[in-house]
């Protein structure tokens, strides 16, 4: 991805694809997780599902902070 100025040909800079791209990949885990507790829970594993929310609540907390800083690139350009 190249610089974009929101004009032309890059509608978004590469600093809101890169934000958007980990976003986007934080949310994918999230939902993840989801699937892995339900299977630590079948499998009778209180440590497994304690470590897999643990995990998923990190990645919820980070891609707030991702949020955050997305927004504030995007009405600013940068942090």
């Amino acid at each position: 991805m190249t610089q974009g100025t929101g004009n032309g040909h890059n509608p978004i800079s590469n600093l809101e694809f890169d934000f958007l791209t980990v976003l986007h990949n934080k949310g994918e885990a999230i939902r993840a997780y989801d699937h892995y507790i339900k299977d630590a829970e079948q499998a009778g594993s209180q440590p497994c599902v304690e470590l897999f929310q643990k995990l998923r609540q990190a990645d919820i907390e980070q891609a707030q902070e991702i949020r955050h800083h997305l927004q504030e690139v995007m009405q600013k350009g940068k942090m």
